[in-house]
């Protein structure tokens, strides 16, 4: 599976990448706590330690830092999950690794996952954002079609295949923030078993 190519202005940004860091992790940060429309940019300047007027310097508003944040972000998790995926094995084992990268994913950057994943995008993702977005989406409707066509998993629409698995997946992950306790190895293999039996055919 190949991931999404990142678009040249994602990579370079407008230069100063330290400071445009800066700005992106305490954005991120920021967004997980107080959502988008609850954080301002005087905000955001502050918790990254640089003047309001900074910001503006590498992205026009906070409309266009969140959207540098979410493909940054939509790229991270698919380079994680996809990349050196094994195309040639069973699906229950590509199922199983497919699960479990994203349990890495979320346990390792749980502020990507929760902006990613508990947060509503849909009112300022821009064109470019959709794009990453949908691109990501056609590989995992991809997989379970062609795992569908094998008669390895239930018939069906595939996104409503993927909104049950990712509907699981986060409850877990919503569970686990409610408790302060992350899943352990055992929880994630438990829950993927219990995911696995709910979609084969």
């Amino acid at each position: 599976m190949a991931v999404p190519t990142k678009s040249s202005s994602a990579v370079a940004g407008k230069g100063g990448g330290d400071k445009r860091e800066q700005i992106m992790d305490a954005a991120l940060a920021l967004f997980v706590e107080r959502g988008f429309y609850g954080t301002t940019v005087p905000e955001i300047a502050d918790r990254a330690v640089v003047g309001a007027g900074t910001i503006y310097r590498y992205f026009e508003s906070k409309d266009a830092l969140v959207n540098a944040i979410y493909r940054a972000e939509k790229m991270r998790f698919g380079r994680l999950v996809l990349d050196a995926f094994p195309v040639a094995s069973p699906t229950r084992e590509q199922f199983r690794l497919l699960w479990m990268r994203m349990a890495r994913f979320a346990t390792e950057t749980p502020d990507s996952f929760v902006f990613l994943e508990l947060h509503h995008h849909a009112r300022y993702l821009d064109a470019e954002s959709r794009t990453v977005e949908a691109r990501m989406l056609d590989l995992f409707i991809h997989f379970i079609a062609n795992a569908q066509s094998r008669g390895e998993l239930k018939a069906g629409s595939p996104r409503l295949l993927i909104g049950m698995v990712m509907g699981a997946f986060v409850g877990v992950i919503r569970n686990c923030v409610e408790l302060e306790q992350p899943p352990g190895d055992a929880d994630w293999k438990l829950a993927e078993q219990c995911m696995w039996e709910a979609v084969r055919s």
